[in-house]
């Protein structure tokens, strides 16, 4: 299968789910070739955006994961080179 080039966006609404989130991520790891977190303290929630290089089935999973997690948002846009 093909890879493809993309983003992800997460939004953290209860920061005790970090570590699971944290958890995924470093299982995917072979695929995300930058990260960025900030929190966003007035409003209580936390944002990281990924740049990750992999098949849809693989992004597909990553995001699948994280959005089964309660109080995490996930979506993300895929190149088609």
């Amino acid at each position: 299968m093909e890879k493809r080039l993309g983003v992800v966006g997460i939004v953290i609404e209860d920061r005790q789910v970090a570590p699971q989130v944290n958890k995924i991520l470093s299982e995917h790891a072979d695929m995300i070739i930058g990260r960025m977190g900030l929190p966003h303290r007035e409003r209580g929630v936390s944002v990281i955006s990924l740049i990750v290089d992999g098949t849809t089935d693989q992004v597909g999973s990553l995001t699948g994961k994280l959005g089964n997690i309660p109080e995490v948002t996930v979506k993300s846009a895929l190149a088609k080179i």
